[in-house]
């Protein structure tokens, strides 16, 4: 396990929560805003949900609207945004094409150079029937990831990942056990799940792990149908809830220190007690 220590420095985080449609202009536009009105607050780094730049009308429709990385200019805008507000942006996700028939669900870090210092795509894919009928299918046009990443920043190592990805705990684990201090959980949970088990979940990661939790959402109704949760949260390494952004679209913030890390780890240093075990045959 990395014995990388988190930065001692206190810093201020925000989450945004937003209402995505279907116009990736629109939608950019209003991410925007609010990562200004972050910033303005005094938000070293930022973080905004997933799906940031389109809720897909669902189907192939998302394959009409979707871009390879380069040719996607809300990644330029969004660099340059972090740039020109001297942040950290950490973008939930844009949906970015990556073959003829397949998009990347992708976040990315960026950094006050107005560089983008890490990526991460999607790696587990939503695939479920809910009890009130809603089906979900994402591996029908998402490609998942393969990788896991942590990526540096001035604050400690940040652990990425993205909504369905909360209900794989041994991820979590991992990227703790990479270094990670603080961990990315942009979402557009839906309301049925939401509800259910939205907090808990963030709240056991963090536990867990002793790592801090910032976690983007996506709230209301949108166009294509979908209702979803809301509820940014930042959560504590202790799991205790610091900030809750309701089920407005808007800015929440909260004064993180780092240092309360190595203290949650050292009262329970679960981290450190991993053993390896056999299991019964099945």
């Amino acid at each position: 396990m990395s014995e990388r220590q988190p930065a001692s420095a206190p810093f201020r985080a925000a989450c945004i929560t937003l209402c995505s449609g279907r116009d990736p202009v629109r939608n950019i536009e209003a991410a925007s805003d609010l990562v200004r009105d972050a910033a303005a607050d005094g938000a070293q780094i930022v973080f905004t949900p997933e799906n940031t730049l389109i809720m897909e009308a669902g189907g192939r429709q998302i394959f009409e609207v979707t871009r390879p990385e380069d040719e996607t200019p809300a990644v330029s805008q969004l660099a340059a945004l972090a740039k020109d507000l001297g942040i950290w942006l950490s973008v939930g996700s844009l949906a970015i094409k990556v073959a003829a028939d397949k998009v990347a669900n992708r976040s990315f870090l960026m950094g006050p150079d107005g560089r983008i210092h890490a990526r991460y795509d999607k790696i587990h894919m939503f695939d479920v029937e809910l009890p009130n009928g809603e089906t979900y299918e994402e591996s029908r046009n998402y490609r998942p990831g393969g990788e896991a990443v942590v990526a540096d920043t001035p604050f400690g190592r940040l652990g990425l990942t993205i909504c369905y990805d909360l209900r794989f705990p041994h991820l979590y684990r991992a990227l703790a056990k990479a270094g990670a201090s603080y961990l990315t959980v942009p979402s557009a949970f839906t309301q049925v799940t939401g509800k259910a088990h939205w907090h808990v979940l963030l709240r056991a990661r963090a536990i867990e792990t002793g790592c801090f939790v910032f976690a983007a959402a996506q709230s209301g109704t949108h166009e294509n149908g979908r209702k979803t949760f809301g509820h940014s949260l930042i959560v504590g390494p202790w799991g205790d809830v610091l900030a809750d952004g309701g089920t407005q679209t808007g800015v929440v913030t909260a004064d993180i220190d780092p240092a309360r890390v190595s203290e949650a780890r050292g009262r329970i240093p679960a981290l450190q007690h991993d053993r390896d075990f056999g299991l019964p045959d099945a």
